[in-house]
């Protein structure tokens, strides 16, 4: 029990968090200082009046410097480079995962062994029967669960959904996502991602990587995936380390699919790290339909209805009189989006502490890997592949 300044008492859940992985770029920025932290900034999450739940994280990991340095940074002390002995300690009850993916089923397997509820970054695993095996063994413990969807919270993508719930396209034709931007190389300019990225044995491809978000974007969105068509490429075959040492580039860095949904709606995504951007944002994603259309970046969102969409006639020998930007409207921010880590973080710590709904268990992240595996298989064989029911 607390007593806040105004002498009411309080109610504190307390947390223990294991976040392993958390030196890299993602873990700290997303999840450790934008999420965590800032959910501890705020005086946790609040559940009732005078009731909340304060995370509590120990940083776990192999490089005790970096460790040391990232805790003193943002005033934390509990650190380690034991994960079993974290493990060990009742007192944390969450294992979070951001380890390399080629890392992270064995971690995980410690952490359903110690009896701890499961979050983890995706993708899950490096091939299906891993994602799945470790979805059934955190079930069959009976342990809560759950990856991380966070594009699904991005501004950009809940104003989308406003206007699929709300009816704005009519009936959805296609849809077409261009992701990407240019990852320089080394040569002449520092890469902004790591090198593990570009490797096939460290669990590095775009396809790995980015067939997980586009599983749960177009499931969550716009409807199950029937189908699938991929072309993968490795653009970039030589790039240079962290230590500024050549290494040849054995996985893909650009992707080019089409999924086929069971209602029929048509989706296109492009996926680079070698493509230089001029759209809206480093994610676009436009839909189409009979009523009106859309495109969603990270942020924002623009629209054309169909009684504000122009009348273009084909003729290649003069300058087009339309200016076809001007005729989208911006839709209004009416309301105030939180970081998109840090909104499921908050929703998976109710789950926990309550026991409140949280759909995206680890079975989505298994889902994730399944369409990535399907996406590599069909650019192997150069076909179109079903999408078969993960059934388990």
């Amino acid at each position: 029990m607390l007593t806040s300044k105004k002498g009411e008492t309080m109610t504190e859940h307390t947390i223990g968090i294991i976040m392993n992985g958390v030196t890299g770029r993602m873990g700290t920025n997303q999840h450790l200082i934008r999420s965590i932290l800032a959910i501890r900034e705020q005086g946790g999450v609040h559940i009732a009046p005078g009731e909340t739940i304060m995370p509590d994280p120990i940083l776990v990991g192999r490089n005790l410097p970096k460790l040391e340095q990232l805790a003193q940074a943002h005033g934390l002390s509990r650190i380690s480079t034991s994960l079993d002995e974290a493990l060990a300690d009742p007192y944390n009850q969450i294992y979070f995962d951001a380890l390399l993916t080629n890392l992270r089923v064995p971690a995980v397997r410690k952490a359903i062994a110690a009896g701890k509820a499961i979050y983890c970054e995706k993708p899950t695993a490096d091939s299906l029967e891993d994602a799945l095996a470790i979805y059934k063994e955190a079930t069959a413990a009976g342990l809560k669960n759950g990856v991380v969807q966070d594009k699904l919270f991005l501004p950009g993508l809940l104003k989308l959904k406003y206007l699929i719930d709300t009816g704005f396209f009519g009936e959805i034709l296609s849809v077409r996502g261009e992701f990407g931007y240019w990852v320089f190389d080394g040569y002449g300019q520092p890469t902004q991602r790591p090198s593990w990225n570009y490797r096939q044995e460290a669990g590095g491809g775009i396809i790995l990587d980015m067939f997980a978000h586009w599983r749960y974007v177009i499931d969550n969105l716009f409807g199950a995936i029937k189908s699938v068509a991929c072309i993968g490429a490795t653009h970039i075959v030589k790039r240079l380390d962290e230590n500024s040492e050549p290494y040849d580039c054995t996985a893909d860095d650009a992707a080019y699919a089409t999924f086929e949904l069971e209602n029929g709606i048509i989706c296109a995504f492009n996926s680079s790290w070698a493509v230089r951007v001029r759209r809206d944002d480093l994610l676009t994603i436009q839909v189409d339909g009979t009523r009106g259309s859309a495109v969603a970046g990270l942020r924002e969102c623009v629209i054309q209805h169909d009684s504000f969409t122009p009348k273009p006639v084909w003729n290649p020998d003069i300058p087009s009189p339309i200016d076809f930007f001007e005729t989208w409207q911006t839709m209004p921010t009416n309301q105030v989006f939180d970081n998109a880590f840090k909104a499921q973080w908050e929703l998976f710590l109710k789950h926990v502490v309550l026991g409140t709904p949280f759909p995206w268990t680890l079975l989505e992240g298994a889902k994730g890997v399944q369409l990535a595996e399907l996406g590599l298989e069909s650019w192997a064989q150069r076909c179109w592949l079903d999408v078969p029911p993960l059934d388990w």
